[in-house]
């Protein structure tokens, strides 16, 4: 099983009410065992009886009551069999707990950074926003179980994102997430030491795993949310006939997700960047698919896939990637995307976002992540200010 390590204050969490009958028959044992519960209580008998005998029957009705409000809360984290609203401290959740909840948005760091830099702080922001209904997860690789408990007070970031009801943060342990997965083989084989890119590698490798076994959605974390993905399966292209693995969504256990694990390793060369990721989803996905151009905003289908148009994602494509650190004359309204994917990885200079530059990623911060804007980066130049300050 998963483990997990404190990250969060206390928040609330929003299940959804599943049906508990189909075709007029209970679907559950423990609809069936609750009801038994709720239609005969346990019996209070007003014979007065010796003081032990009393106690003892305050002490069954006690365990009674608990009994059945332990079975009342597994039963609304599983969302099994009705609609509760319940209050709940996210330190007692595991990842495998909020991944069952289902349609996660799931976000890696393979890097050993603890503290996430302000673009992936707006990216997961961003999602919590966009999708407040669905857990938002930020698994972690530079966290561990016996990372200090006071880390949300020590990075401002992470303070951030923790704070967010819908917003869980958990170490990444390849080792369990490859379980049970044709990548476990090649985890067990490949020295990372030796690998040229293997944050990149064990990033396309450990999506794919928590794809297949949980469904959901992964976005990298320089990808923006601006509005709800309507499709639940679908691959983001990144031009006509490429496809991109740096956002894309399915259900649990797809076939097709299955089989890009299998190709990942039977091509498997680490010294190839990409190879393990975009050209892996474009190989795999003309497997199955006679890829044409696209025409205007038009999707493309194919079998149960939806192929998206790059206006979707990338409405401006990796070479222009400098113009979202630009001053726009008319800001564009991109109407026809679902998030935008500042292309991180081409920005060797590290352009940053600048309070009262005017840039388009100024704006889109401002729109998109108010609370990233205002405290990691507008509180951040004014604290600097007030050092250079006090040092004249």
């Amino acid at each position: 099983m998963l483990q997990t390590v404190w990250v969060s204050s206390p928040g609330r969490w929003t299940l959804r009410e599943p049906a508990c009958h189909r075709g007029g028959k209970q679907t559950s044992w423990k609809c069936r065992f609750v009801r038994t519960i709720i239609q005969h209580p346990c019996q209070r008998h007003d014979i007065k009886r010796p003081g032990k005998v009393r106690m003892l029957k305050k002490i069954q009705i006690c365990l009674c009551f608990f009994f059945v409000s332990g079975i009342l809360y597994e039963i609304s984290l599983l969302s099994s069999c009705f609609f509760s609203y319940v209050p709940m401290s996210k330190h007692f959740l595991t990842p495998e707990q909020v991944l069952n909840l289902g349609k996660s948005i799931i976000f890696l760091e393979t890097t050993e950074r603890l503290e996430p830099p302000p673009l992936v702080s707006c990216s997961v922001e961003s999602a919590a926003r966009i999708y407040q209904d669905r857990p938002i997860i930020l698994f972690m690789k530079g966290l561990t179980n016996d990372t200090a408990l006071d880390l949300n007070s020590s990075y401002a970031a992470f303070s951030l994102l923790s704070s967010m009801k819908n917003v869980f943060i958990f170490p990444l342990q390849m080792e369990i997430v490859f379980q049970e997965t044709p990548l476990l083989q090649w985890y067990n084989q490949v020295v990372p030491e030796q690998e040229k890119n293997w944050v990149h590698v064990s990033s396309d490798a450990s999506r794919l795993a928590l794809i297949w076994k949980y469904g959901g959605i992964y976005m990298d974390t320089d990808v923006i949310s601006i509005r709800p993905i309507p499709e639940e399966s679908f691959l983001a292209a990144q031009k006509s006939r490429f496809s991109s693995n740096g956002i894309f969504g399915f259900p649990a256990h797809h076939k097709f997700i299955w089989d890009c694990m299998e190709n990942f390793v039977l091509k498997y060369n680490g010294n190839i960047w990409g190879n393990q990721g975009p050209f892996l989803m474009t190989r795999m996905l003309k497997t199955i698919c006679n890829l044409t151009d696209f025409k205007g905003t038009e999707d493309h289908r194919c079998q149960n896939i939806s192929f998206l148009n790059p206006q979707r994602f990338y409405p401006i494509p990796y070479p222009a990637w400098g113009r979202y650190y630009q001053v726009w004359d008319k800001i564009p309204n991109f109407n026809h995307s679902y998030a935008l994917h500042l292309w991180n990885f081409m920005n060797n200079n590290r352009k940053a976002v600048v309070a009262g530059s005017n840039t388009l990623a100024e704006k889109l911060y401002k729109a998109y992540c108010p609370t990233t804007y205002e405290d990691l980066i507008q509180n951040a130049e004014l604290r600097d200010f007030t050092r250079s300050e006090d040092v004249a």
